[in-house]
């Protein structure tokens, strides 16, 4: 069994779209990064996006752990044009398009950006080949709100609409165990 303990990464406090903006993370929370340290299995393998948030989360939490090199498969959404505008920016320029985009998520893409779809394919390739490599093995996954919710979608079998319903919280942990096309969901959005 494969037991992917999925992290968001530390909080950025934009208040804007922030999907493949490489913008940092802010881990000043010594204490909450220790809690979770010490909270995460000693003998498992760490990778991560290859966003800068990420990484700076992973290496806050690698300690002694093997490192993966980061994976770019792993990004947050791509919001394309609507990266770095407020949401009520994006409202006011695509209005039925965003609304689209939030309350039938699926097919529908952000201009010149990328679908739930497009995103859970590259998460999920990504996954599936960690799981064929890495077999019985604890695995650290430093990510974003949308890659993690792909993953819940995956492993629960609900619609994206229905995934999206679930909270991420930064410096969360969900964790999801595989074994052999089998999901097992063993908890979502845990603060520790």
């Amino acid at each position: 069994m494969t037991v992917w303990h999925w992290v968001r990464h530390g909080p950025t406090h934009e208040k804007t779209f922030v999907g493949w903006r490489d913008v940092p993370a802010d881990l000043s929370d010594t204490a909450q990064i220790e809690r979770l340290q010490n909270h995460l299995p000693e003998e498992a393998l760490v990778i991560s996006s290859d966003l800068i948030r990420c990484i700076a989360t992973a290496d806050a939490l690698q300690q002694s752990r093997p490192r993966l090199p980061h994976h770019r498969d792993l990004r947050e959404m791509h919001f394309g044009l609507w990266d770095g505008m407020h949401f009520n920016e994006v409202a006011a320029r695509d209005p039925d398009l965003s609304r689209a985009y939030w309350e039938n998520p699926g097919d529908v893409a952000a201009p010149e950006g990328e679908s739930w779809n497009q995103t859970a394919a590259r998460v999920n390739a990504v996954v599936d080949a960690m799981n064929a490599a890495h077999p019985d093995t604890h695995i650290i996954a430093v990510a974003h709100f949308g890659v993690i919710l792909t993953q819940v979608q995956r492993a629960l079998g609900v619609t994206a609409h229905a995934a999206m319903a679930h909270k991420i919280d930064n410096l969360s942990v969900t964790t999801l165990a595989h074994q052999t096309d089998h999901w097992q969901v063993e908890t979502i959005n845990h603060l520790v």
